[in-house]
């Protein structure tokens, strides 16, 4: 085993846990938990602790708020309180709006499936991230852990490291180069080393995803 692959061992030992699956997404490329994945990546696109913004998509999801039909049928009251069980502070009021206008958008342009988005970019990863970036509130850091998250589903955004995960690496050691990175692990387990490598650079409290 190389230094690379040791360090690699110990980083997915201490941080290997996606986001997803912290929020108890069972991420698979169908409509349901493509939705819940871009419902995270709403709420970590203010800066707010990664714990709470997990905790808060968990409240989202055990009120049922799990498709893009229920969000949008649910009152903004519904999704505020769900917010506040989370203690997602300050920001509460306008997620909750922007999470109901965001579904609305989902419903409306892709018939509440993210696969249509798909494909509607045609395979294109920054095309990929320009349409989620429509997405209400969801701008380029949002759009970039939909994808390191996605990649596990969707093969075309392979390997998909973001600039917070190549500083990462390369302070590690590690190769630079989303191509350097992808040698070092198999192909599913590129989100786990992509978020290990974002929870490094962060420590152990992030205040971002």
């Amino acid at each position: 085993m190389t230094e690379q692959h040791e360090t690699v061992r110990r980083l997915l030992n201490e941080f290997g846990r996606t986001h997803a699956g912290e929020a108890g997404i069972r991420l698979r490329n169908t409509p349901a938990p493509l939705y819940q994945l871009l419902t995270l990546c709403v709420l970590f696109s203010v800066r707010i602790k990664a714990g709470i913004a997990v905790d808060a998509a968990r409240e989202l999801f055990a009120a049922g708020l799990r498709t893009p039909r229920a969000m949008a049928a649910s009152s903004w009251q519904e999704r505020v309180d769900a917010l506040g069980r989370a203690h997602y502070r300050r920001y509460d009021e306008s997620t909750a709006t922007a999470l109901g206008a965001g579904a609305e958008f989902v419903l409306d342009r892709y018939r509440g499936d993210l696969r249509r988005l798909r494909d509607a970019a045609d395979g294109d990863p920054d095309r990929i991230r320009e349409l989620l970036q429509e997405v209400t509130r969801i701008g380029p850091v949002g759009a970039d852990i939909f994808c390191r998250e996605a990649q596990g589903v969707w093969p075309e955004l392979r390997p998909s490291f973001d600039r917070r995960a190549r500083h990462a690496a390369a302070a590690l050691g590690l190769p630079g180069t989303p191509a350097g990175l992808a040698r070092l692990v198999a192909a599913e387990d590129l989100p786990v080393l992509a978020a290990a490598l974002v929870r490094a650079e962060l420590g152990k409290t992030p205040t971002r995803a």
